[in-house]
């Protein structure tokens, strides 16, 4: 019988974890001997085009899969147990929709003024790409945060959240249709999100970022304990809502805003996740539910990753078309488990 102890099953999904990220450094459209990869990876020589290959395309890649895939599984469980709704995930608040407004104003202003949708999306011109999704996504944050402080429940600001992102939709929605068609295509291609262009550089600013607000989740899982019991009884044990529900909007806010300035948005990762851990753990307490969460998602994304390059195949996958493909089915399985009576948070 298989051991159903915390650390077994921590251990189990470090095993898997550590088994995909070789086999995510193996697969591509190069084959690369596993000897080889050993052999780059510990500093060895090998064919230049090999040591390229997979010391600056597939490792930042794989890297920022593990990264990606923590984060956004963590800042969907931290959005579900404030807003205690199960189909709440990282980007709930609008702070994609935020992003993807930038993002969509630069796009489209680069052809108004003469440039062109390509020369934004490739070199140079990636980090102006990454600072208007910062802007967009901080710029909702901050509506957010501002509305928190005024608003007594946080159903309230799961509403306004969602009204924001609406606003910005729509504001993308218009830019599209005045703008040509190489510009809409360039943005839709953004949209799909992706892994693969995060560039070591980009990664240096991505991962210290990402990791502090992994580390922050972490140690926020004593108050989010404690909101799982409603607002009122976690006021009644002493926990301080108001500032623990600013702290996780933006802790989450910061994550989903950095993730999707380099990644593009991802989607279902952060809704579909934090409810196989529960299943995977059978609680919702946090200290065993946030590990968990995390490896869930790192190597959810790996799977994804891999899939999406289509082995045996030149061409790629968008990362969401096959997100999409794990995520959905895990919400349905959801919302029926909950049309039966289960209570999702327990």
């Amino acid at each position: 019988m298989i051991s159903k102890s915390p650390a077994f099953r921590i251990t189990l999904l470090l095993i898997i974890l550590l088994g995909l990220i070789g086999a995510d450094l193996l697969l591509g459209s190069v084959r690369i001997p596993l000897r080889d990869v050993f052999k780059i990876l510990t500093g060895g020589e090998s064919k230049a085009s090999w040591t390229y290959i997979l010391l600056n395309v597939r490792l930042p890649k794989t890297l920022t899969a593990l990264l990606v895939g923590a984060g956004l599984s963590l800042a969907g469980l931290m959005m579900q147990t404030l807003f205690r709704n199960p189909l709440a995930g990282p980007f709930v608040l609008g702070i994609s929709s935020g992003a993807s407004l930038g993002v969509a104003l630069l796009v489209m202003a680069s052809v108004w003024t003469g440039g062109t949708a390509l020369t934004v999306l490739s070199g140079a011109g990636q980090w102006s790409l990454v600072l208007a999704s910062v802007l967009g996504s901080t710029l909702v944050m901050l509506l957010v945060i501002l509305v928190s402080l005024r608003v007594a429940d946080s159903v309230s600001v799961l509403i306004i959240g969602i009204m924001f992102g609406s606003v910005t939709g729509a504001a993308v929605s218009v830019l599209q249709y005045f703008s040509d068609p190489d510009a809409v295509h360039s943005f839709l291609v953004w949209t799909f999100g992706s892994i693969s262009g995060v560039t070591w550089t980009q990664f240096r600013i991505l991962a210290p970022l990402v990791t502090v607000c992994i580390l922050a989740a972490f140690l926020l899982q004593k108050p989010l304990n404690a909101l799982l019991l409603g607002e009122h009884q976690a006021r009644a044990i002493g926990v301080s809502v108001k500032r623990n529900r600013l702290t996780v909007i933006l802790v989450t806010g910061v994550m989903a805003g950095v993730i999707t300035a380099f990644t593009g948005p991802i989607a279902f990762i952060g809704v579909a996740v934090p409810h196989l851990a529960r299943a995977l753990t059978g609680t919702s307490d946090h200290r065993l539910v946030s590990p968990v969460t995390a490896l869930s998602g790192s190597i959810l994304l790996l799977v994804c990753d891999m899939i999406a390059q289509l082995p045996l195949s030149n061409q790629v996958l968008p990362i969401n078309s096959v997100t999409a493909i794990f995520g959905a089915p895990v919400v349905i399985w959801m919302i029926v488990k909950n049309r039966r009576g289960q209570q999702i948070f327990q």
